[in-house]
């Protein structure tokens, strides 16, 4: 077998589910608050003056994504999922927390959601901190006071900031091995020979506490922080991987034979390898319960979203089903898409969601799997096979394209999404790996192009109709695999393509607001300048 690429080798089916946040935006709600959250934990002392600057996505749309108050939040220690978010503004200043935002423009050199962060701590210490957010909620801290870094907080990590001079490492080792402490990995950063340095150790666990407080005592070590971001995702331990059962999709078909087991049964079997069969059950049921809440409730008790063009749709399409399913889209759809706009809604709310893959796309698989569920009758273990299936074909998208919409547009969402779905449902209707893998791949055809053009830089419109219409293809494509249609180019080559097409769409038509519907003079008269 090809050697396993190590996002796919060490990477969690509940990091494709997931993280459960905040809304509206995993890459600039959940992301931007990791990269402020990091950041802060580099800094000595509590931070008491911060200035952010925004660039590229992040420029402009951070006030609809609710990059500001996410930012804010991190820097106070909340976590993704923590509805106190939206008062983020309110809790720094009853902190004493003084912030400001500066936006920087644009640039192709910088990853497309990128934040500057100047920090200045009540000890007195300065920090410049360069975060990205990388889509799904997972983030990278480039650079610390001009130094370029590689620093994720996927894993237990420990910082240490130290003069580069001989025996430190060695001496930062032995500490570590005293204290019963395995490191994963161990990278080294410096400005220049005997200048500043720094050195980030990925751990298997976090170290006691007195461990933190005897390295800080160490000579030639100028501060020292254990990073560890709760609800990272991230449950597998750095460097552990699982027996290789797959790199790609038509190797997952080659274990699908070889176990004798579906997409999903295998995603399962492999999830069970990292993370043990507890801690998987564990992990599947709440994200199954976040689901069927964020699915039900918006419907039973609609509300307005921050940015006011959405609320109360949902409830709509549920009260006009008896009218105009049976002409239309058919009782089964009609469900699935009403649970799927549901989720918008709640996102656009700043509610807690799961991010299938991503946030703005978060409808389209809890909406297709509960209602096609309900409507089979399918037990809880059938549902948990399903979502196994579809994280399954989410990690395959997120090795060999990206589901951010600021990298690949909406066909990097909504298509990846819809993609998971059509792959989800056809295994729930008994379909063969093949089948389910099939709907994948006609998924991401015929919405393959998508662009991503939020109104205002909010994640509410179109994206709330595009979860729809992500079910409508989620389903037609299950449809069409099950009813013994092929898919002339395979899963994985089209995932090639989809990446192709994201890399040439212009930055306008890639979560700027700057293209497409949001440039429109509807558009721009109803966002009254909010960008």
């Amino acid at each position: 077998m090809a050697g396993k690429p190590q996002t796919l080798a060490t990477t969690s089916a509940f990091e494709v589910l997931g993280p459960v946040m905040v809304g509206p935006s995993s890459s600039h709600t959940a992301g931007a608050l990791r990269c402020a959250q990091v950041a802060a934990s580099l800094v000595d002392g509590r931070v008491s003056q911060v200035a952010f600057t925004l660039w590229n996505s992040f420029a402009h749309t951070y006030r609809g994504h609710g990059t500001d108050r996410a930012l804010v939040a991190g820097v106070l220690g909340l976590t993704t999922d923590d509805e106190r978010i939206r008062d983020a503004f309110a809790l720094a200043d009853e902190a004493g927390l003084e912030y400001s935002f500066e936006v920087g423009g644009d640039d192709a050199t910088m990853h497309p959601n990128t934040v500057d962060i100047r920090m200045e701590s009540d000890t007195g210490a300065v920090a410049t901190v360069r975060g990205e957010s990388l889509g799904g909620g997972k983030v990278r801290i480039s650079r610390i006071n001009g130094v370029g870094v590689d620093v994720t907080g996927r894993y237990s990590t420990l910082f240490v900031s130290h003069r580069d001079v001989p025996g430190v490492l060695a001496a930062l080792a032995n500490l570590l091995a005293y204290a019963h402490v395995n490191i994963a990995f161990c990278r080294t950063y410096r400005t220049e020979q005997g200048g500043q340095a720094y050195s980030v150790f990925e751990t298997d666990g976090a170290p006691a506490d007195d461990v933190l407080a005897m390295v800080r005592g160490l000579e030639n070590v100028d501060y020292a922080t254990f990073i560890s971001l709760s609800g990272a995702g991230a449950v597998v331990g750095p460097g552990v991987t699982a027996e290789e059962l797959f790199d790609d999709g038509e190797q997952m078909l080659d274990a699908c034979a070889e176990l004798g087991l579906s997409i999903g049964g295998v995603m399962r079997t492999r999830e069970q390898m990292l993370i043990g069969e507890a801690r998987a059950a564990s992990e599947m049921a709440r994200v199954m319960s976040v689901m069927r809440d964020e699915t039900s409730a918006p419907i039973q008790k609609p509300a307005r979203s921050l940015g006011g063009f959405i609320g109360g749709e949902a409830k709509g399409i549920a009260d006009a089903s008896g009218r105009l399913a049976g002409a239309l889209m058919g009782e089964v759809q009609t469900d699935a898409v009403a649970r799927a706009m549901a989720v918008l809604e709640r996102s656009a709310a700043m509610g807690v969601i799961v991010a299938a893959p991503t946030a703005g796309s978060a409808g389209v698989v809890p909406g297709c799997v509960l209602a096609l569920a309900d409507h089979l009758g399918a037990s809880d273990e059938d549902v948990a096979e399903a979502l196994y299936c579809a994280a399954a074909i989410g990690l395959n998208i997120q090795t060999g394209a990206c589901v951010a919409g600021a990298e690949g547009g909406c066909q990097a969402e909504v298509g990846s999404a819809a993609a998971m779905a059509a792959a989800a449902c056809a295994q729930l209707m008994g379909a063969t790996p093949e089948q389910a893998l099939t709907a994948s791949s006609l998924a991401i055809s015929n919405l393959l192009g998508l662009v991503c053009d939020p109104v205002g830089g909010l994640v509410e419109v179109p994206c709330q109709a595009r979860n729809a219409i992500g079910v409508a293809a989620a389903f037609s494509s299950a449809q069409l695999a099950l009813s013994g249609v092929r898919s002339l180019v395979p899963f994985d080559q089209v995932v090639h393509a989809m990446s192709e097409v994201g890399h040439a769409l212009p930055a306008s038509l890639r979560e700027t607001a700057r293209g497409g519907l949001a440039a429109t003079p509807a558009a721009c008269a109803a966002c009254g300048g909010c960008r």
